[in-house]
């Protein structure tokens, strides 16, 4: 099983920025963990702060049968991105929307995502956590 984890903007500065929201800890530290957790997964990452390259990225993967699904934090974009919602639309890998903080808690305006509906599914305020859930419902479909 090979899964791609696809994170958007600002996700880069994870560790540093609101750690109220979403904690103390890197992803690239995170990431480590989480390989170790599923050691039968090759599990790769890409970060891009750029709605474009996020597409691209979607593109490049999303149609090739080496890899079997890949789990998208679009950040901000999910709330914006109808570009993002169609990419994951255009592409035959199964996408899990996932996102570090309840964003139905939070701003008005994150209760909306563009993008869930075109997803497998969605995990929602489970800490970076989120991610294992994500990566998880691939093993067990």
């Amino acid at each position: 099983m090979k899964i791609w984890i696809i994170n958007g903007p600002n996700l880069n500065l994870l560790g540093n920025r609101e750690q109220s929201i979403y904690g103390t800890e890197s992803f690239e530290d995170y990431l480590k963990k989480l390989q170790n957790a599923f050691p039968e997964c090759g599990i790769f990452y890409y970060q891009s702060n750029v709605e474009g390259e996020i597409i691209n990225k979607l593109h490049e993967i999303g149609n090739n049968p080496e890899y079997d699904g890949i789990v998208l934090n679009a950040g901000g974009y999910t709330h914006t991105s109808v570009a993002i919602a169609d990419a994951i639309v255009a592409i035959n890998l199964p996408v899990v929307e996932v996102h570090i903080s309840n964003i139905y808690g939070r701003e008005e305006f994150r209760h909306k995502s563009l993008i869930s509906k075109n997803c497998k599914g969605v995990v929602v305020g489970f800490g970076l956590d989120s991610y294992k859930l994500g990566v998880y419902s691939f093993l067990n479909r």
